[in-house]
């Protein structure tokens, strides 16, 4: 998920343990607030630790940054470890207020959701290292989702403006049950994806549904039949709605070695890149020499990825191209579907 919220969670968590904490000390009303604050700002802190794995690049290496992101840094083995090397880093600044003891549990309870909450979205994340390399990506939440935030931000200030307030319970339940929306969203969405490659003749042989940028009422369905990936958009409301979506051939083995002409670093590369990509990997016609990883776009009707790899000329180290255009046209249509209206209407002359 993003930084804020992940920083906020973090907090949240943190502050909650803080208040048991403070329980423990013959202090007032004052001392217990500082410690509920200062715990917070452990968690936040600690809540955005696993994210440093995103500075293991190299210049001659496109792909180790996604080899590496949401890797050991977010395996739930490792958050002891990650939590003492946050209590570490912030031990010369808080030692004056909180003892070891108290930091490195704040640190524990801020660190503990960050892995968690990415396994809630899409991308994949190694909950299991180092006993599996398999990724976790349970799709109920976008990566980006300000209502979830929202929910979990207000009733943190609330419990941070006063010793009495017992707000932050609302905020981990309030998350929770966004969560578990999404979970009940997930599984309606699965199933019309499923009638529906059924109604058309199709065996889906590889579903995956998710929910579009920052809400669960519109969702992008992708589902995998004869070689090709057959994407589609539903609007999860009261009435659901279809909007039917584009489909394009997928980059096989075979024809990644043609595309790779030869070149075994290249061809190298597409491999890693299907396996992050869980195989949805697709050429894009007006980018020659771009993969794009078909899970996400901008629109959740297209094919049209917004990250991908790409060779510009022969023997050219791999780049890692982001793609992030989103016009006004894809905008009116993205509305239009998130609100349950006829985007073919709209587009009519």
């Amino acid at each position: 998920m993003d930084t804020v919220t992940h920083a906020v969670m973090g907090a949240a968590m943190a502050a909650g343990v803080a208040a048991g904490v403070a329980s423990w000390r013959p202090a007032g009303e004052k001392s217990a607030l500082a410690i509920r604050r200062s715990a917070a700002a452990v968690g936040a802190v600690a809540g955005l630790l696993p994210d440093v794995d995103a500075l293991i690049q190299s210049g001659n290496d496109a792909l180790l940054v996604l080899d590496y992101h949401r890797h050991f840094t977010h395996a739930l083995a490792f958050v002891p470890f990650g939590a003492l090397i946050a209590a570490l880093l912030l031990w010369p600044l808080l030692k004056r207020r909180l003892g070891f003891a108290e930091l490195y549990l704040f640190s524990l309870a801020g660190y503990l959701p960050h892995p968690l909450l990415d396994a809630c979205t899409s991308y994949g994340t190694h909950l299991w290292w180092p006993f599996s390399e398999s990724k976790e990506a349970w799709n109920l939440i976008a990566v980006v989702d300000p209502v979830f935030t929202l929910l979990l931000v207000v009733p943190l200030f609330l419990f941070l403006r006063s010793a009495r307030s017992m707000a932050v319970r609302w905020s981990l339940m309030l998350g929770l049950a966004y969560i578990s929306v999404g979970y009940f969203q997930q599984q309606r969405v699965e199933a019309a994806a499923v009638e529906l490659a059924q109604a058309r003749g199709h065996q889906a042989t590889q579903l995956s549904v998710k929910p579009s940028m920052a809400n669960l009422v519109l969702w992008r369905s992708l589902y995998v039949h004869d070689g090709r990936v057959q994407v589609d958009a539903f609007h999860m409301g009261p009435s659901p709605r279809h909007y039917p979506g584009e489909s394009a051939p997928l980059l096989d083995a075979s024809a990644a070695e043609i595309f790779a002409a030869g070149d075994a670093r290249r061809l190298r590369d597409i491999e890693r890149f299907r396996i992050f990509s869980e195989g949805f990997i697709v050429r894009d016609k007006t980018q020659p020499g771009f993969v794009g990883d078909a899970r996400y776009a901008m629109l959740p009707t297209v094919v049209a990825p917004i990250w991908g790899i790409e060779w510009r000329t022969a023997g050219a180290l791999t780049d890692f191209v982001s793609r992030h255009e989103f016009s006004p046209a894809m905008r009116r249509d993205f509305f239009a579907m998130l609100l349950g209206r006829d985007v073919a209407a709209l587009n009519r002359p």
